[in-house]
């Protein structure tokens, strides 16, 4: 994505199945848990560069005995800082203490049985350390302990508050984190008071009943009353202090969670092939959580997938996860974007008719790369078709000779690397007008490739969100190769409607799409319509959320899907540029056939799969309309 918007977070957790001494015995090291976490998150570092945090809980500690550790960082490499921090501790430790890991739990913070890790992208709000996963509900009953963290959003966050509040409680900032985890933490008070009410009749001491509390704990029942009413897009990982783990999915699919147990160890992760590689496992093994379920990690072992909420609603997974969030090294995600590139070879050859010999493939950025594959894939399976069609009519013609042949043959679809990610200029000492000019040269091209004003360059593109940077640099760098006319693909449909499940993307104005929709509206004189659907929308927003409608729809309703594409070529072509510039995005059809299953498609389509999905965009619609530059939920 040229457009460089943050995303989701991630999350991955490891629960060692046998005594930590059995480790050190078979790996060498007591510390394989935190070494496996570690490596699990190198490999999701992709999903989080604001802020790392690592927790760990140890077992069968004495009364007195530190259980819970815990460590975030803002730092520039927070991952990396904070897995320094915890090897700290164990840097010139003696072989002896090594070697002595009941000691070594007792003195050495980070070794334990349970761990979980988080990378942060912050899609809104300051990027404090408090802001910061996981985090940390702290008591002295070791069953009211509380490890959060997630890749989540919510849109009825207010809502959930005020619930709070109602409850009598006085939370210390409204946030969506610091909700869930208070949430989930009342609900879990609840359930340690009602299991103590349950046994202190029958004559047990307090401290019995705690032991029959960690062994008693309905943790699906705990997450049914929690999340009855969550609304958004999320995976959840809990840990309560007596050993008890949880990895809770959304009822729609929407955020990824996949898991693999054997007998040494549970593994929870955000993406699947960092399993594979962290665990050395084939992904066929690798579990994903059911929407609507959560992953319950027992004290004693048990493992088991159960449900907290209705599994009946529409399976939704976020389809931008598919084409560029998660990393492509996922066998299922690599096939999906080379179907998204095949799906717009032909119109694209349309486009240039046929013209092999003066047309040349490229892409940026490097995520493109995949897509790009299957994009002259196709487009060589399409020359192909030619040279055959042009074989038969010349051997019909009876002028089928060598050098014919030979000359149909060597035709081949030109796939050239064209533009070039340089290192990030330091622009923080120039004015204002010198560090546009200078962002201007962060890509750089491959020069005498492209032939003067006689080929056409297809350049492949993830998805166009804002258009700022395909108008500030790409397009006006490619010019410098003095091509014939510039075609930008975009592998992802237009994005027309606001994210409210995890993505940086919940302002209206921001979207080059809906520039465009309101420049047409403007150009036919259609300003009443754009008045008329404000004032539904801003009417819709004390109404019931499961009565609102999507009141922008009906606007982009009003024009064809290429009128669209091409005010946008308009848009993001700089005034002084004097070559044609088109675009072309895939259909919502393309984007299905390509995903199969994974249909979260309403930054697309505007069909949201919550209620509160419906509320979020009528709400950015009025943000707009009333120039408010602030998110939507």
């Amino acid at each position: 994505m040229s457009d460089f918007i943050k995303h989701e977070c991630g999350l991955g957790m490891v629960r060692l199945l046998k005594p930590i001494e059995y480790y050190a015995e078979k790996y060498g090291t007591p510390l394989y848990g935190l070494n496996k976490l570690d490596l699990l998150m190198q490999k999701i570092r992709n999903r989080g560069q604001d802020g790392a945090g690592v927790a760990t809980i140890k077992f069968d500690m004495q009364e007195g005995q530190r259980y819970i550790s815990r460590h975030r960082s803002k730092d520039r490499s927070a991952m990396q800082d904070v897995f320094q921090h915890i090897y700290t501790y164990f840097k010139d430790v003696p072989d002896d203490l090594m070697n002595d890991v009941q000691r070594l739990k007792v003195e050495k913070p980070f070794i334990g049985e349970l761990m979980m890790g988080h990378l942060r992208y912050g899609t809104h709000g300051e990027n404090s350390i408090e802001s910061v996963h996981p985090f940390l509900r702290q008591s002295n009953w070791i069953t009211r302990n509380l490890v959060v963290a997630g890749n989540f959003n919510l849109t009825n966050v207010r809502d959930l508050f005020s619930q709070l509040v109602e409850l009598g409680q006085h939370p210390k900032e409204l946030s969506d984190t610091v909700t869930v985890m208070e949430k989930i933490g009342h609900f879990l008070d609840d359930e340690v008071n009602r299991i103590h009410t349950w046994f202190k009749p029958e004559g047990y001491s307090n401290y019995e009943i705690t032991q029959k509390i960690i062994e008693a704990l309905d943790v699906p029942r705990l997450l049914r009353r929690a999340a009855r009413k969550f609304d958004g897009g999320f995976t959840i990982g809990g840990m309560i202090g007596h050993g008890d783990a949880f990895v809770m999915r959304d009822p729609n699919g929407i955020r990824p969670a996949f898991w693999y147990k054997d007998d040494e160890f549970v593994v929870v992760c955000s993406e699947r092939p960092a399993i594979q590689t962290a665990f050395n496992v084939r992904w066929k093994k690798v579990k994903e959580i059911q929407p609507g379920h959560a992953l319950i990690i027992r004290r004693n072992g048990e493992v088991f997938e159960a449900p907290y909420t209705d599994t009946d609603r529409p399976h939704r997974p976020c389809s931008f996860e598919r084409i560029y969030f998660s990393r492509g090294t996922d066998r299922k995600i690599y096939l999906e974007r080379k179907q998204l590139g095949r799906n717009l070879a032909k119109q694209i050859m349309k486009k240039v008719g046929h013209d092999f010999d003066h047309t040349v493939f490229s892409f940026v950025p490097n995520t493109a790369e995949t897509a790009y594959l299957g994009l002259v894939e196709e487009a060589e399976e399409l020359l192909n078709k030619q040279k055959r069609k042009r074989v038969r009519e010349l051997s019909k013609k009876g002028k089928l000779t060598e050098k014919s042949l030979a000359k149909t043959l060597q035709s081949t679809v030109r796939r050239e690397k064209l533009i070039i990610k340089d290192e990030k200029l330091r622009t923080f000492i120039a004015d204002d007008s010198m560090r546009g000019n200078m962002v201007h040269y962060g890509y750089d091209v491959t020069y005498g490739i492209v032939e003067n004003y006689e080929d056409t360059i297809v350049i492949m593109d993830d998805s166009i969100v804002r258009g700022t940077t395909m108008r500030d640099s790409i397009v006006s760098i490619l010019n410098r190769l003095h091509p014939k006319r510039i075609i930008i693909v975009s592998s992802a449909p237009q994005i027309r409607y606001p994210d409210c499940y995890g993505i940086d993307m919940s302002k209206l104005g921001n979207f080059v799409a809906f520039q465009a929709l309101i420049n047409l509206l403007k150009r036919d004189k259609k300003e009443k319509a754009l008045k008329k659907a404000y004032q539904r929308a801003k009417a819709s927003l004390d109404q019931p959320v499961e009565d609102i409608q999507n009141e922008l729809k009906p606007l982009y309703d009003r024009y064809p899907y290429e009128e669209i594409s091409n005010e946008i070529a308009r848009i993001i072509t700089p005034k002084d540029l004097d070559i044609p510039v088109e675009v072309v995005y895939q259909t919502l059809d393309g984007l299905h056939k390509a995903l199969g299953d994974n249909t979260g498609d309403w930054y697309f389509s505007g069909n949201y799969p919550t209620p509160g999905g419906m509320r979020v965009v009528n709400k950015a619609f009025v943000n707009y309309m009333d120039g408010k530059n602030e998110r939507a939920y």
